[in-house]
């Protein structure tokens, strides 16, 4: 059947049914459709730009702190993941996630904690509901101190 569109700029759309062996029936429609397509930026980029160690007290000492300093490009993250493995990146150790609010430019501190001195890789995932962007750093603790 061929029927005028409810759209006066459009064509005509012509609408056709077969038969099917298998009992049911194909329609093929031609015509116009329409639809919005939203680009989002994402989060581009994920740099470390500083690790401290944080100084304790002998009394506190039990694990040592090291705060990141972390920066992004793109579009603000939600949360941030850390992934703590052997110096070799391949076993993971502990894996902290955490949301964040980040209102204005993308610069945050994540501290995390390190049972005992050593050398380990470190993974850090800025994420969206989008996207998400990592960097990956080796750091070496001892008794407190980093390097």
């Amino acid at each position: 059947t061929t029927g005028p569109s409810s759209d006066p700029d459009s064509s005509p759309t012509v609408e056709s049914v077969q038969d099917n062996p298998d009992g049911g029936c194909h329609i093929y429609r031609n015509g116009y459709y329409g639809s919005s397509i939203d680009v989002v930026e994402g989060i581009l980029e994920v740099n470390i730009i500083q690790m401290t160690s944080i100084q304790m007290t002998e009394s506190q000492a039990e694990n040592s702190l090291v705060d990141f300093v972390v920066t992004c490009q793109g579009s603000l993250p939600t949360d941030v993941c850390t992934v703590v493995s052997d110096p070799t990146c391949q076993v993971s150790k502990s894996v902290v996630c955490d949301p964040i609010v980040v209102t204005d430019e993308c610069l945050l501190t994540i501290r995390r904690a390190f049972e005992e001195p050593g050398t380990y890789c470190i993974n850090i995932t800025l994420g969206d509901d989008t996207s998400q962007a990592l960097a990956s750093a080796l750091i070496s603790v001892n008794g407190g101190e980093s390097t």
